[in-house]
Formats: structure tokens, C-alpha cells, sequence
């Protein structure tokens, strides 16, 4: 299927203007003021962007018209939600939340359809472990979330195995000019025994780097920890955490 000039849900994307960067963040400042016009301006501008995202969920057999105004709804979120002060390209920031807002979607009106009272399980059990993550500073075992919600733990591993999709850690999650970030940039990397000559070599490298790039590489390669996890720890966004590791990556590969 061709998506350079389609007619979807009554729009022929061949025909809308293509915004640049500046573009976007004067509309955005005038949407966020209340500018209504400017609201219809950028949602008709990035239109492509949930195109593109849709692209990604075409063998699903599901209706395209209705993934596009699905993937609409995460467009205007993220143009009402955008933080204009960050150093952050809009689509970094939208592509995720349209992706976010079809899987939800796509979760709730599963072929397979997963009763209530196991999601109901499966949501308290996610909520209940970012309560432990928050009060013990660390991520709690299955049997410490059962026992915390007295349930079985077999009730929980089963309900938290329904509501979530099987990817491959090299399913790229945002593309934006050019720089890519991929399911594996979201979870953590557990370094082994095996590992520790790459390791010494990777401190080695890392001398050169600034101290809040030091901080990032060993919170992400050293303590195994996600991105999101860092940038809480830290104080900035996941994008920025992603771009400064970008960054001091490609000053190590010189060094090695």
C-alpha cells in the first residue's frame, strides 16, 4: 500500500502542507495559547506521522481507517502535552504516543479477548510494582507483588502475559532524522562475568567523556538500568538520556 498520496478517512495526504521543525514550534505555541487554528494547522501537517506509524500494524487485518483516527487521538495528546522548552524534535515525541494509543487500542479490542478481571489483575499488578519500585528503590519480584495484593502467583504472572505483545529487541520504537531508537534502548542490559574485558576496556574509554555522559553510560551499561530509569534518576527525558548516549557511544568507538 502507497502512503506518498492516499485518501483516508476523508483526507488526501498528497495535498497537506509538509511543516517544517520551526514551523511546528511557533503552531505549537499558539495551540497550547488556545489557537484553534493553529491546533487544526499542525494536527493536518503531521498527519503523515500517523501514517507512517500505522504502516507498522497493516498485517494485523485490522481497519486502517479506524488505526488512522486511533493514531489521530495520540497525535493531538502529544501536541497538547509537548514540552516546547525541551530540546526535543516534535515527532521524537509524537511518534510514541500515537504507537502508545494504537496498542492500547489494539490490547482492548484483541481478537483474543482477555476478560476484565484478568487486565483488572494485570493493571493492579503493574501499579502495585511501581509502588515497591518507589518505596524499596528497586524492582519487585513477581512473589513480592502477589504477596503484596494477595494473590496467587500464578494469577499474576498470567495476567500480566495477556496484556502484553511478544517484540523483538530490534523493533525500532521512533525513527527521527536518522536517529533510531529500538525496543533493546528500553530495557536494561545485565552485564555478565564473561563480559568484564570488554568491560575494562569500555572505563578505559570512557575517561574523555563529560561527567554527566560518565553517569549515563554507567547507570545504563554498568547498573543495567532502562533509559526511562535514568532519566528519572537524572532529571531530563528519555530523548535527552538517548542522545547523550548516542553521543558518548560514538566518542568511545573512537577511542577503542
Amino acid at each position: 500500500m502507497q502512503y506518498n498520496k492516499v485518501e483516508i478517512c476523508g483526507v488526501n495526504t498528497s495535498k497537506l502542507k509538509v511543516l517544517n521543525e520551526k514551523e511546528k514550534i511557533e503552531l505549537l505555541k499558539k495551540a497550547q495559547a488556545g489557537n484553534k487554528q493553529a491546533r487544526e494547522e499542525l494536527i493536518n501537517g503531521n498527519l503523515r506521522l500517523v501514517l507512517s506509524v500505522i504502516q507498522r500494524f497493516t498485517n494485523r487485518g485490522e481497519n486502517l481507517d479506524d488505526l488512522f483516527q486511533v493514531g489521530c487521538i495520540g497525535l493531538i495528546k502529544a501536541i497538547d502535552n509537548f514540552d516546547i522548552s525541551q530540546d526535543v524534535r516534535f515527532s521524537t515525541y509524537g511518534v510514541p504516543m500515537i504507537i502508545g494509543e494504537i496498542r492500547r487500542y489494539l490490547r482492548d479490542n484483541n481478537s483474543v479477548r482477555v476478560s476484565r478481571s484478568v487486565r483488572d489483575i494485570a493493571y493492579k499488578a503493574m501499579q502495585e510494582k511501581e509502588r515497591l519500585t518507589a518505596q524499596n528503590g528497586k524492582e519487585p519480584t513477581v512473589e513480592e507483588i502477589a504477596k503484596s495484593l494477595d494473590l496467587r502467583r500464578e494469577d499474576i504472572v498470567l495476567a500480566l502475559e495477556s496484556i502484553v505483545e511478544p517484540v523483538s529487541l530490534y523493533e525500532p520504537v521512533f525513527s527521527d532524522g536518522g536517529d533510531t531508537i529500538y525496543v533493546m534502548d528500553q530495557v536494561g542490559d545485565k552485564n555478565d562475568d564473561k563480559n568484564w574485558l570488554d568491560e575494562i576496556a569500555l572505563k578505559e574509554a570512557m575517561n574523555d567523556l563529560s561527567d554527566r555522559e560518565k553517569r549515563i553510560m554507567a547507570m545504563r551499561f554498568f547498573q543495567g538500568k532502562t533509559q526511562m530509569e535514568v532519566a528519572s534518576e537524572i532529571g531530563i527525558s528519555q530523548a535527552q538520556v538517548s542522545r547523550l548516549e548516542k553521543c558518548a557511544l560514538e566518542k568511545i568507538k573512537r577511542e577503542l
